[in-house]
């Protein structure tokens, strides 16, 4: 498996890659590895599987799905826009939907949004992965709905509506859908193979997630229960592997979740926010457009997630770093202080409520530790 490790690594990183190679012969099937400091490449290494029976090379362009780390990708999209001066994070949502202003949501403001603090972390009405398909259908239904808690008091994650939320916002600002926003004025001026609504030209490079050992592609993704033990129906509908790996899931607009890349473009988009706007040597924010990623805007328990957050404009806060992991087992984390970020995507999934994951973490560890 050692010799399956593909790519480029600085000699200064080569714990990352040992981390990798042991991961990929301990747990996945195929996976992928990026650091940037400074904005500039560090380590890019690739290996493995794209398929479960292991007959496909996992290729230095392939794809999957990463599930909520496209969050990252959304709020970077609305923080491109605030820098921008087209939206304003302290301005109500209903400024730029006015039908959003119903049911008691006009003091709802963008940043609540961005802090899962709005209080709309549900979608009631919508019971399988074909009821999100319909973008009018859910936004209007967000639109009527009034608010779970008064908006900024309280934060619960907001795993599906955060994407409709924001990306309602983004369309209404440009006239374009997240995913065309995302594809025009993020990833395309940086050359960013990462895609939140997937063209069929590209349907040849995406490995299929793999559900976890053991399970069936009817693994589905559920709300952890709150603080009280109580189970949560907050993440709205049933979302199973299966699902993700279908063709309606990958055209489809859902920028919370249904993202598509590698670690190499994870890595690249959100080192943006590490390196004062930049990355490859292309400007996509000015320094002080990127300090929302990481200043606190709420702190507390959350109400979905049942643990102490740390939510910023898009991001959860950890000490000195931001980001967001998704459903299975990727992440990109970043450090503003160091200009560090990492991100790990991958095909094999894994059951936290059955098996400890740390693939992801060990990968930040070992690079980390190479500053010091």
């Amino acid at each position: 498996m050692t010799d399956d490790v593909r790519g480029t690594c600085e000699p200064r990183f080569a714990a990352v890659r040992a981390a990798f190679t042991a991961s990929l012969a301990r747990h996945d099937v195929g996976a992928s590895v990026a650091v940037r400091l400074d904005g500039e490449p560090v380590v890019d290494l690739w290996g493995g599987h794209a398929d479960a029976d292991r007959s496909v090379r996992w290729e230095r362009d392939t794809l999957t799905a990463v599930n909520s780390t496209t969050k990252n990708m959304t709020a970077l999209c609305a923080l491109v826009l605030a820098d921008r001066g087209l939206l304003d994070l302290a301005a109500p949502v209903a400024a730029y939907w006015p039908e959003f202003a119903a049911a008691g949501k006009e003091g709802v403001l963008v940043r609540h949004v961005l802090s899962h603090s709005a209080g709309l972390p549900s979608l009631p009405g919508t019971a399988s992965a074909e009821d999100l398909y319909d973008w009018d259908r859910v936004t209007a239904r967000l639109a009527a709905l009034a608010p779970a808690w008064e908006p900024g008091t309280a934060a619960g994650y907001h795993a599906l509506t955060f994407g409709y939320l924001i990306g309602e916002i983004v369309r209404r600002v440009t006239g374009r859908t997240l995913g065309a926003f995302f594809a025009e004025e993020v990833a395309g001026p940086l050359g960013a193979d990462f895609h939140i609504g997937l063209p069929a030209r590209h349907d040849h490079r995406v490995a299929p997630l793999l559900p976890p050992p053991a399970l069936t592609d009817e693994y589905a993704a559920t709300a952890p229960p709150g603080a009280d033990g109580v189970p949560r129906a907050a993440a709205g509908p049933v979302v199973r592997v299966k699902d993700v790996n279908s063709v309606p899931w990958r055209r489809a607009q859902i920028p919370a979740v249904n993202g598509f890349g590698n670690a190499r473009s994870v890595a690249l988009l959100h080192s943006v926010l590490a390196n004062g706007g930049t990355a490859g040597g292309v400007r996509l924010l000015s320094a002080p457009g990127c300090e929302p990623a990481w200043q606190e805007l709420f702190r507390g328990e959350d109400r979905v997630l049942g643990t102490p957050m740390c939510w910023t404009a898009g991001f959860g806060r950890f000490g000195d770093t931001f980001g967001w992991g998704g459903w299975g087992g990727s992440l990109v984390v970043s450090d503003p202080g160091s200009r560090l970020t990492v991100a790990y995507v991958m095909n094999r999934m894994i059951d936290r409520d059955r098996q400890e994951d740390d693939r992801g973490m060990e990968l930040v560890t070992a690079a980390f530790g190479a500053l010091y």
